[in-house]
């Protein structure tokens, strides 16, 4: 089973305005129309199983009609909806308790588009409240290509929160962190921290001359194993961030790295099938 721990949607009705606003700012290349549709069709011509969509708040006004979508539209076909919070929505309680009394299995917290550390308190109470519920946090980690020069969630910050909080399941994104790789491994003793591996090996593919020839350049396959081997492939989830990323090309990117077939079975869905309990 391949699940993709970390995607992305739109309504329909705002998806193309979405995905042309994102990649404007990013300057990448988007790989579906950021619909739930196209995102089916992705996972189906690539072999993937489940789809996990991530949504952001990025307005702490919009979470419960956020959250609604997630519950009304989490199970149908091959997509699983993630709920989300803001760290200055003020009902964050009642209302991660709501999400997981509906089945919703985690949230979505993106410090840089939610201008708040992570190591912030209103950070950490959620996360807390996440353990509690035993909703799983996955959390954009390190630079955002949308906001150079922003960093509000480190490896250091990740630490400093795992070491506040109860028992929570945080899931850092982009392998522990876009662009401070080399802070990564100070999070592998914390056994409840997970990295997926979004937006992280090989190159970025621009839509336009942006970036310069090193700024395309994420981690070599050497890196990327190293990280794997400081956490095990046990803590390790597979994750494109679609629409930035092209599902069928990164499977073959992982299942082309020095691997033992159980460690790929565990990196392409076996552990988020021990994170999602299904």
């Amino acid at each position: 089973m391949i699940i993709d721990f970390h995607t992305h949607t739109f309504p329909k009705k705002i998806a193309e305005k979405a995905i042309k606003k994102l990649s404007s700012q990013s300057h990448i290349r988007a790989y579906t129309d950021g619909t739930p549709e196209d995102l089916e069709r992705s996972a189906v011509n690539a072999g993937v199983d489940l789809a996990v969509v991530q949504p952001v708040a990025t307005n702490p006004d919009k979470v419960p009609n956020i959250n609604d979508v997630s519950i009304e539209n989490t199970g149908r076909g091959r997509l699983m909806y993630f709920g989300c919070m803001h760290p200055d929505y003020p009902g964050y309680r009642d209302e991660l308790k709501r999400i997981a009394q509906a089945g919703i299995k985690g949230i979505k917290l993106h410090p840089v588009s939610q201008n708040r550390a992570l190591d912030n308190i209103k950070y950490l109470r959620i996360l807390e409240e996440c353990g509690k519920l035993g909703l799983i946090a996955l959390i954009h980690a390190g630079i955002d290509l949308g906001k150079p020069g922003v960093n509000l969630s480190t490896p250091d910050m990740a630490v400093r929160a795992a070491e506040q909080v109860g028992p929570v399941k945080m899931v850092m994104a982009h392998m522990g962190g876009h662009l401070c790789w080399q802070d990564v491994p100070k999070m592998a003793q914390y056994e409840n921290i997970y990295i997926d591996t979004s937006t992280s090996l090989g190159e970025i593919e621009p839509i336009d001359d942006h970036y310069g020839n090193d700024e395309l350049m994420m981690l070599t396959e050497s890196r990327f194993i190293d990280i794997v081997r400081a956490f095990s492939a046990d803590r390790v989830l597979f994750a494109t961030d679609s629409p930035w990323g092209d599902q069928k090309r990164e499977i073959d990117n992982i299942k082309k790295l020095p691997l033992t077939n159980d460690e790929l079975e565990k990196i392409l869905g076996g552990n988020a099938v021990r994170l999602l309990k299904i």
